[in-house]
């Protein structure tokens, strides 16, 4: 358990956190400028003007009422920047050794779970993104942290390395058993590595949860990286390498057509996320039409989001509602309100795996 209840002045405003964190990895989400780094320098004793009370299972580091702040250096905690943060004089081995307990097998154990042994002997400056990622990951393990600290660290990754080094986050996760706070802007990643999810927005907490609720609400999930989107859990169903689908069984009862995913073995599960833009809608039975999802669905729900609107829609055979987002004139053409009957049209190729 992570305990935070504290307040921190910043140049324009103040952050005040009040959260008790209960699971392995917590994803920390928010728009640009929420205090979200704020929050993790805070934790790791980097911010001396935080006031209150942080502490990690039973170590107290700060209790403002009993005069306590413990140093940085003895909260061990293991902190990486997006840009890695590594040393350019150092070796990867020696930027891994850097900070690693005495008398421990740290520093091996964490060199074997990130797989740098190749890399060992190689300067920053010769590293990929990716490379640098997992020396600096391996080198917060090597201290031997009682929590976590990421800041975005696939963040300055393109698609193809963060899709390298997610495996490894989840492999620390499941291995290591130490708390990560995890601060990124990319629902897939909460999805992937997160149990919790703390919803930052000017200074202040707005929600907290587990992430599948939370970011497949139009408040929050207009301010991920990816917009709204539905987020569904699923199970694969079968796939057909000659039509060129995987399908996906959602709720038990609703089939969903995806492209093609054979790395995805048959019933393993899986999280798939649609774009509230991406979906269509029509107040009369769709024929005659390429997208290959359609559904029955009864409007629920109207919401503005910024200069669209936000249709909550209620699927026949589901049991999860999903999100549409269409104009105002959409909603007056189609005279679309709560209680009205329409049909949702996806096209397989607006929906992906995450």
């Amino acid at each position: 358990m992570i305990e935070l209840s504290f307040e921190l002045p910043l140049a324009t405003a103040e952050l005040r956190v009040e959260a008790e964190l209960p699971v392995a990895v917590t994803a920390v989400m928010g728009p640009s400028g929420a205090g979200k780094t704020s929050l993790l320098e805070a934790i790791a004793g980097l911010r001396r003007k935080a006031r209150g009370r942080i502490a990690c299972h039973d170590v107290v580091f700060l209790d403002s009422a009993r005069h306590l702040r413990l140093a940085p250096e003895r909260r061990r905690v293991g902190y990486v920047p997006q840009d890695a943060g590594l040393f350019p004089h150092l070796t990867a081995l020696g930027n891994v050794r850097f900070g690693a307990r005495a008398g421990t097998r740290q520093a091996e154990t964490a060199i074997e779970t990130l797989e740098i042994g190749p890399l060992l002997a190689r300067y920053p400056a010769s590293l990929s993104g990716g490379e640098k990622q997992r020396v600096a990951l391996a080198r917060a393990l090597a201290t031997a942290p009682r929590m976590l600290l990421l800041d975005e660290p696939l963040a300055a990754l393109d698609v193809e390395l963060k899709e390298r080094v997610l495996p490894y986050l989840m492999r620390i996760r499941d291995e290591w058993k130490v708390p990560i706070l995890y601060v990124t802007h990319n629902v897939g990643e909460a999805l992937a590595l997160a149990g919790h999810v703390l919803f930052l927005r000017a200074g202040r907490v707005e929600a907290q949860g587990a992430p599948l609720d939370l970011l497949s609400s139009p408040g929050l999930s207009a301010e991920a990286e990816a917009g709204i989107e539905n987020l569904l859990r699923g199970r694969v169903a079968a796939h057909d390498p000659a039509g060129g689908i995987t399908r996906i069984e959602l709720d038990g009862k609703l089939a969903l057509s995806v492209p093609l995913a054979e790395s995805r073995p048959a019933g393993s599960a899986v999280t798939v996320a649609i774009r509230a833009e991406d979906v269509l809608v029509s107040t009369a039975p769709v024929k005659g039409l390429s997208a290959r999802n359609v559904y029955e669905a009864r409007v629920e729900g109207l919401e503005r989001t910024g200069v669209d609107v936000t249709l909550r829609c209620a699927i026949t055979g589901s049991g999860r509602p999903w999100l549409v987002r269409v104009t105002p004139a959409a909603v007056e053409a189609l005279g679309l309100a709560v209680g009205t009957t329409v049909w949702l049209a996806v096209k397989s190729h607006s929906v992906r795996i995450v």
